[in-house]
């Protein structure tokens, strides 16, 4: 028996059952839903070329729909693992297996989004679901089902919490390098802080997709600027210093944090943004703890927002407050912290984890402050697994 694929079998059938659903309808064609494979546990390289159907109704014995051309390849995929095998042949006969399980009035979940309004789950596409719809189903989104299977393992949040220990030695470092710079009269480059960063990673064993963020003055007014050994500002007095850098374990999730500098004492517009940013990310964290499980997304992001418009910035807030935290890319597929990119209406999930990252960008003022910390949504409560900083480091 596929003990893995029976468990997730059971996990799905487990899911369908507590949602006010008829039946979870799984679709997958050339890996166009990434998600398909991981709901059923299949190998990441299972060689499937053509279309198929999960079928996990709340009662009665799953269904995988599959072309016959495929059989052998989905018996040994799956086994004896406790789903029933309808082989099609034509697209007509795929049509006649659809209509075997599908019943006018079922009430389904697929990788839907209506109106494509979450993008992290829809991975059907329209024709699909036009499809589907035409036996008289109501398809809903999968959104929330499929958080619970994103959820970290212990391993994870231990691989989580020593790249969080590891992104910190690496910050510490390049803050250390642009003061004895500094202190000795010499240049920086934000290109040479960067590399210092990618050395402390290299040094510990852990990994990033991307080099770090490290933007002087103007640059850190940019959420997603990126110096090169070909361009990059050099730091001049007063400046600020935004290094955002991310990190991980192999095949565990990312640490991914931002902390503020500046190039001796800041002026009174730089603690401004800051006291701006800091108590928008305060404020989220306190919504977070009185209770993360009866919130979505998009109210955290709100809250948080509400403060930096108060103080007069929320024009130059200009992303979600907080992302998915993945371990494949950085940016998972759980539920964000956002109510502007997207409306998410995804619940917040135990077993996963958020940035909170609020920012202020004026690059025509010559600044950009942003504050990130990584949240982990335990089963008690609330983890802040990174430190939060309280005041701007002066260099």
């Amino acid at each position: 028996m596929n003990i893995e694929i029976s468990r997730r079998l059971a996990e799905l059938r487990e899911q369908v059952a507590g949602a006010d659903l008829d039946g979870w309808l799984i679709y997958d064609f050339r890996g166009g839903n990434p998600l398909a494979t991981r709901l059923l546990g299949l190998p990441g390289n299972a060689h499937l070329t053509r279309r198929w159907f999960a079928w996990i109704p709340r009662d009665g014995q799953p269904t995988l729909l599959h072309s016959v051309i495929e059989a052998g390849t989905w018996s040994g995929l799956l086994g004896d693992a406790g789903i029933r095998r309808r082989a099609y042949t034509d697209h007509a006969d795929l049509d006649t297996a659809l209509g075997e399980i599908l019943r006018p009035g079922l009430r389904i979940a697929m990788e839907y989004s209506p109106m494509g309004s979450i993008p992290y789950g829809a991975h059907v596409d329209a024709g699909t679901v036009e499809r589907v719809r035409g036996f008289g189903v109501k398809i809903v989104t999968s959104a929330d089902l499929l958080q619970r299977f994103l959820r970290w393992t212990d391993d994870d949040l231990v691989g989580h919490r020593t790249a969080a220990s590891g992104v910190m030695a690496a910050k510490d470092a390049a803050f250390a390098l642009i003061h004895r710079r500094l202190q000795a009269g010499e240049l920086i480059t934000e290109y040479e802080v960067q590399s210092e960063i990618g050395r402390v990673f290299d040094s510990l064993g852990l990994i990033t997709d991307y080099p770090a963020i490290v933007g002087f003055g103007a640059n850190a007014g940019n959420p997603h600027y990126a110096p090169t050994a070909d361009a990059c500002a050099t730091l001049r007095p007063g400046q600020c210093v935004l290094i955002d850098l991310w990190a991980q374990v192999p095949d565990r999730p990312y640490a991914d944090v931002t902390w503020m500098g500046c190039a001796g004492p800041p002026s009174d517009n730089l603690q401004a943004l800051w006291l701006a940013v800091r108590g928008a990310r305060d404020a989220a964290v306190s919504l977070l703890r009185s209770g993360y499980a009866d919130l979505q997304g998009w109210e955290v992001d709100r809250a948080a927002r509400r403060i930096i418009d108060d103080a007069g910035y929320g024009a130059a807030f200009t992303h979600r407050l907080g992302h998915s935290i993945g371990k494949g890319p950085l940016h998972g597929d759980g539920a964000n912290l956002d109510d502007f990119d997207t409306h998410d209406t995804r619940r917040l999930t135990p077993g996963l984890a958020t940035s909170v990252e609020p920012g202020i960008y004026l690059p025509e003022r010559g600044m950009g402050v942003r504050s990130e910390i990584n949240v982990y949504f335990g089963p008690d409560g609330i983890e802040v697994t990174t430190p939060e900083q309280r005041d701007l480091i002066v260099l």
